[in-house]
Formats: C-alpha cells, sequence, structure tokens
C-alpha cells in the first residue's frame, strides 16, 4: 500500500470506529415520567424580524398537548422593526398560557439572542424551560415527550430538528442537521458533550439558575452549547439526548448560499470552543472527507473501495436515525447532501480561523 492509501485508510478507520461509538450511544433508551407525575414548563421563543415565519410557529404552539395549568409559553419580541410584535399580539389574545415580553434591559454583557433568552427566563414559571426558534413548527406532543424525560437527576434533554426538504438543497441540509444531530446524541448519551441546538432543547430551570443563567457563564454565540457544557460541568446531574419521534421540531432551511455560510460560520466559530475530545473528532472526519479529494491525484482501486466504503458508512449512520423519527430520506438528497459535506467542511477552518466576525439575525457579533 502506498503511503496515502495508509493515511486514508487509517483515518476511515478512526471515522468509521466513532460513527460505530456514536450510533450506540444514540440508541440508549432512558425512562420516563407517567403523564399524571409531568412538571410545569415553559416554552421560549425569541422572534426578532420574522414576520414571515412566526404565525406559523406560533399556530403549532397552541396546539402543544399538556396537562391543563402546567404548561406557559413567552414570546420575546427582540425589537423587530417588523410586523412580527403586531402579528403575536393578535394571535395571543384572549389566548392566557401565551405572553409577549420586549426585552427592557441589557443582562450583564449579553447580547442578542441570548439576551432576548435571559430577559425570558427571568420570569419563566415553569420547571422545566424548553426553547425553539420563530422559524420552527412543533410536534403536538414535543413539550410532553421532551418534559417526560425528567427522572431523576436529568438536568438537560435534547431534542431533534430536521427541516423542509422540498429540493434537494433543502434536503441536504436536512440531511446534514440530522447528522450531526445524531453524533450530538450519541456522544451526549455516553457523557461526552459535542453540540446542543438551541431550537429544540431542554433544561431545568433550577440548574439554569445554578450555573449563574447566561449571563454567569461567558457571552457565546452559540449560547445553546455553552449552557449545555455549563451544565454538564457541574459533574452532579444527567445530560441526555434521546432518539424520540414525537420530540422532532421541523425548520426552515437556509433559502440560499449566503444564509447558509453565515450559518456554517456561526455554527462552526461556536465549534472552536469544543474541547480536546470535540478537536479529535473533527480531525478525523477532516482527514477522511480531505482523502477523497485527493484521491483524483492518487487513484488507486484501494482508494476508490474507500470512498464507496466512507458513503456507505454515512448512509449506514443517518439512515436508521430517519426510520426511527419517522422521516423519510431521498437518494438525490443524501447525494447532495455527500458533496455538500465535505465541501463545508474542508472550507470551515479557512473561513473561521482568519476571524471570527458572524452575522445573525441583522446584526454583526
Amino acid at each position: 500500500m502506498t503511503i496515502f492509501e495508509i493515511i486514508f485508510l487509517v483515518a476511515l478507520s478512526l471515522y468509521f470506529i466513532q460513527l460505530v461509538i456514536f450510533s450506540v450511544g444514540a440508541a440508549i433508551k432512558f425512562p420516563r415520567l407517567k403523564e399524571n407525575q409531568l412538571p410545569t414548563a415553559t416554552v421560549v421563543v425569541a422572534a426578532r424580524n420574522e414576520e414571515d415565519k412566526i404565525l406559523e410557529c406560533i399556530s403549532s404552539l397552541d396546539k402543544l398537548e399538556y396537562p391543563e395549568g402546567k404548561l406557559e409559553i413567552i414570546l420575546v419580541n427582540d425589537h423587530s422593526t417588523d410586523k412580527t410584535g403586531e402579528i403575536i399580539s393578535n394571535f395571543i389574545d384572549n389566548k392566557p398560557k401565551f405572553k409577549m415580553i420586549v426585552p427592557q434591559q441589557a443582562i450583564g454583557s449579553l447580547k442578542g439572542k441570548t439576551n432576548a433568552l435571559a430577559n425570558a427566563l427571568r420570569i419563566a414559571s415553569g420547571e422545566i424551560i424548553l426553547t425553539t426558534d420563530a422559524d420552527c413548527i412543533v410536534n403536538p406532543k414535543w413539550v410532553k415527550t421532551l418534559c417526560s424525560y425528567y427522572t431523576g437527576n436529568v438536568a438537560f434533554v435534547g431534542g431533534f430538528t430536521t427541516q423542509e426538504d422540498r429540493n434537494a438543497f433543502e434536503g441536504m441540509q436536512a440531511i446534514d442537521f440530522l447528522n450531526l444531530l445524531t453524533v450530538a446524541s450519541g456522544a451526549l448519551n455516553l457523557g461526552q458533550p459535542l453540540a446542543a441546538i438551541g431550537n429544540n432543547m431542554s433544561y431545568k430551570k433550577s440548574v439554569y439558575q445554578e450555573v449563574g443563567g447566561y449571563e454567569g457563564i461567558p457571552f457565546s454565540i452559540t449560547e445553546d452549547f455553552n449552557l449545555l457544557r455549563s451544565i454538564h460541568d457541574l459533574k452532579k446531574y444527567k445530560c441526555i439526548y434521546p432518539v424520540e419521534k414525537d420530540s422532532v421540531i421541523t425548520s426552515k432551511a437556509c433559502p440560499d448560499f449566503k444564509s447558509l455560510y453565515w450559518q456554517k460560520k456561526r455554527w462552526g466559530v461556536g465549534g472552536t470552543e469544543s474541547d480536546l475530545i470535540g478537536y479529535l473528532i473533527m480531525t478525523w472526519g477532516y482527514i477522511a472527507k480531505a482523502a477523497m479529494v485527493l484521491t483524483q491525484f492518487f487513484f488507486s482501486i484501494t482508494n476508490l473501495y474507500l470512498c464507496v466504503f466512507k458513503v456507505t458508512v454515512d448512509f449506514f449512520f443517518i439512515k436508521p436515525v430517519f426510520n426511527r423519527l419517522n422521516l423519510r430520506m431521498k437518494f438525490l438528497h443524501f447525494a447532495a447532501f455527500e458533496i455538500y459535506y465535505i465541501i463545508y467542511v474542508l472550507a470551515l477552518p479557512f473561513v473561521v480561523l482568519p476571524n471570527r466576525k458572524v452575522k445573525w439575525k441583522g446584526r454583526t457579533f
């Protein structure tokens, strides 16, 4: 074998082992509460200039199934300059479980969405906090499902988000979401926090307060992951990420490459805050994808087989999760995802490392 083939084989072997470990972690089952044991809950949605999406979101929230008197929904109008606030006000009129606030103060050094969330959490009455985004549609059983996992010392429960997949551009993003969340699920269920997504996550309010709230942890544009790590670092609570179809949320895909670029850069900047294990996982995946691209310069039958094996491994890693979540994965979308996955993973360090400027919701961080 050539040196290149050996490097490719070693990187791909480690990549394969990682995915097997993540699959084992994602398959773990957890005990659940009965309906009459469910705690009180608060759903928080921070919205800024979402007039074209917010109505679908709050309409789905209005259909949530939860024991009477145990659920409140706080909608944060984060100083929108469009009709977001007006749409919310009209919709929640005579709906007592809803309330809308506009952040009136900057809490500590918090900015943007994190400050909006922190303002809402100061008045939230639920024992469990659940967050989603204004471009999301929730499952009617979403709150009931996530809250049912708060047994014993569980302090954080993550949920899965997919995206609309009407075409290959949206479909590749949907597969990417579930691929990343399966890695996050498998790793967290085995005790290693790698990622979290703020449009589908939950945590105990008392533990949020214990870490000092968002104002008590370093500011990050990936505030969701930062909070998860802070809870995990307490070393006294359990954080879990069950693969559960009734907790799935559907979000809007990025409409164009420009918005997709800024989403990936924001996530990439947040990823630089990972620990050593996180960097090792990213490294082997990076080498495996780089080897696939370089194969055209070092072509051999062995390298071709290794490329086919890499794609096959990806398929059988993510397809079972689609099945468990009752979602359909189209082959054309998977093919687009494989190309997209290689390109953005290889490009991300060159996008993130020169500067950490991120544009998000009309603000620059």
